[in-house]
């Protein structure tokens, strides 16, 4: 997708892009440099494993709860959610509506590393 500068993307349209013809419930949208930029809409369960990199969501859409590191916190639209390159981690409990922006960003293993 061709986000040239100064254009923008909407939560409608970047949700429109999910599932992938593929399946996959996520979408990469815009990479520059270091950062990639996803849609990811889980739908039942999400089955994340722990990333290469430092990883920050935003979430567009929907309510549940975030297990990160061994802990859990409930989360809804707007909220921002950060988890370090590496950590455990995945929605649980979570609206059918879910969709989140998700950023990934830095060095592989990580800006801590």
């Amino acid at each position: 997708m061709d986000l040239g500068r100064g254009k923008r993307l909407t939560v409608e349209e970047a949700v429109a892009c999910i599932p992938t013809p593929e399946g996959k419930r996520f979408v990469t949208l815009y990479e520059h440099g270091m950062l990639q930029v996803e849609m990811y809409a889980p739908r039942g369960t999400d089955l994340q494993q722990p990333h290469t990199r430092d990883e920050a969501y935003i979430v567009a859409d929907g309510f549940g709860s975030f297990f990160c590191d061994g802990q859990t916190t409930p989360f809804g639209p707007g909220d921002f959610l950060f988890v370090p390159a590496g950590v455990e981690h995945r929605f649980v409990d979570f609206s059918d509506d879910l969709a989140v922006w998700v950023l990934f960003y830095g060095v592989e293993g990580g800006e801590a590393s």
